[in-house]
């Protein structure tokens, strides 16, 4: 079982909470929201009408930046046209605002790579010297040098 499994597993039941029957609302916001809405605002929960799915769709509910919250409320049927057509059915029927904020990029963490130093740099270019394929033999030493400082040490 890999992580990904364990993790979507304990995900799951937090979605289904906040009324998403699967993940794919969330995982896949960057690619069904209109622009710029795929980066000032992320799904919050899906609200049904009196507990059953309807054919009006249920109400999705966005956290946005700050700033963004009038152009979001006016330009909400173009959000919620843009997520049934991603689904190919009437999913969300109207968009609200969530009262808590967004942050984007809050939930990423990007690290930059570490340079490897001369050694690692040798040793890594000892080791696939020998392989004929010149871009197998170049995957190969990207691969090395990103192992070495993912373990902080000098060697491969």
């Amino acid at each position: 079982m890999s992580v990904a499994d364990v993790l979507s597993g304990a995900l799951d039941p937090v979605l289904k909470k906040r009324g998403f029957a699967s993940r794919d609302i969330i995982a896949h916001w960057s690619v069904m929201a209109p622009k710029p809405y795929d980066e000032v605002a992320i799904p919050d929960k899906l609200s049904w009408p009196r507990g059953e799915r309807s054919a009006e769709g249920a109400t999705l509910v966005l956290r946005c930046v700050p700033g963004h919250a009038m152009a979001i409320a006016h330009e909400g049927p173009k959000i919620a046209a843009s997520i049934n057509r991603y689904f190919g059915f009437v999913l969300v029927g109207a968009v609200r605002l969530s009262a808590e904020p967004f942050t984007p990029g809050s939930g990423r963490k990007e690290q930059k790579p570490l340079q490897p130093n001369q050694s690692v740099i040798a040793k890594v270019g000892a080791q696939v010297a020998d392989v004929a394929d010149d871009d197998l033999r170049e995957a190969l030493r990207t691969l090395g040098h990103a192992l070495s400082s993912r373990s902080g040490r000098d060697e491969p």
